[in-house]
């Protein structure tokens, strides 16, 4: 699909320039291993534009989101709205932030790796004994630099004040943990643990915004609280189908990866569209 405005492609997705607006388009293409795939995952964009709208609208916090509803970006006469229908977001144009401000309350992933390693977690210093998997005493802002390729790069509390300043390092890591938490409290209640995430932020007319994807299975660690047990890697929620099958294949890394056979590309959509569910309550729309 093409819209005859100016654009930004992404991975995952596309960005229309709107003058003091954008148009974020969620589409389902996937990427595993910093590599977009040949195959696609039906309706993923859908489910993370809906569970971010869904946060947007429940926190309380001062966002981006204009609107859900693609007839109010007035696009160009003949542009294909149908295809655009619950995967697109108008937002408020900002000046964004340069820095990913992760939360962990679990320890997992890269964290859990450099723990036994350190105990530590990006530099900061856990106590000894912890399992993987273990919830922390009380969640760690991990801040990273935005790289526009490759993985983000993990920085200190100490270099994220250089880079931005004390006062505002300081806002976002009262407001990230303080996100993270209530909407990690929620989710527990609606049998997901939400193990890690990452928040973005833009500022406009001196206005800091939350910004981008918020606490979805691609921007979060989202694990079922009925499989989660502490010493394990728990199921997800999110692609990991798509990178555990990867590691089956003999796939380097480092030339066009394979196409995904059609069982596990439906066993990741149905994932994403139960986590939208689980979380929300709501029946998907597109099922």
């Amino acid at each position: 699909m093409t819209i005859d405005l100016p654009v930004r492609h992404g991975k995952v997705r596309d960005i229309y320039d709107l003058g003091d607006k954008l148009l974020l388009v969620a589409s389902d293409r996937t990427s595993a291993f910093d590599y977009v795939l040949p195959s696609a995952i039906p309706d993923k964009g859908r489910v993370l534009t809906q569970i971010s709208r869904f946060w947007f609208e429940k926190l309380g916090v001062a966002n981006h989101m204009i609107s859900t509803n693609v007839a109010d970006a007035d696009l160009p006469s003949g542009t294909d709205l149908a295809s655009l229908d619950g995967r697109s977001m108008l937002v408020r144009k900002t000046e964004v932030v340069p820095i990913e401000c992760v939360v962990r309350g679990y320890l997992a992933g890269s964290g859990w790796k450099e723990y036994g390693q350190s105990r530590t977690v990006c530099g900061i210093p856990l106590p000894a004994g912890l399992d993987q998997s273990a919830q922390l005493e009380t969640p760690i802002f991990t801040p990273a630099t935005k790289e526009e390729s490759g993985h983000d790069i993990n920085i200190s509390y100490e270099r994220m004040c250089e880079i931005v300043g004390e006062e505002l390092a300081s806002t976002l890591r009262e407001k990230s943990l303080d996100i993270y938490t209530r909407g990690a409290a929620f989710a527990r209640e609606k049998g997901i643990i939400i193990a890690d995430t990452k928040f973005e932020w833009g500022i406009v007319d001196g206005e800091l915004l939350l910004i981008d994807e918020v606490l979805t299975p691609d921007s979060s660690r989202f694990w079922p609280e009925d499989q989660y047990q502490v010493g394990v890697s728990p199921p997800s929620f999110d692609k990991q189908i798509v990178r555990d099958y990867l590691e089956t294949t003999s796939w380097d890394k480092n030339s066009t990866p394979p196409q995904l056979p059609d069982a596990i590309v439906n066993q990741t959509r149905a994932k994403y569209i139960e986590a939208f569910e689980e979380l929300t309550g709501q029946s998907f729309p597109w099922k």
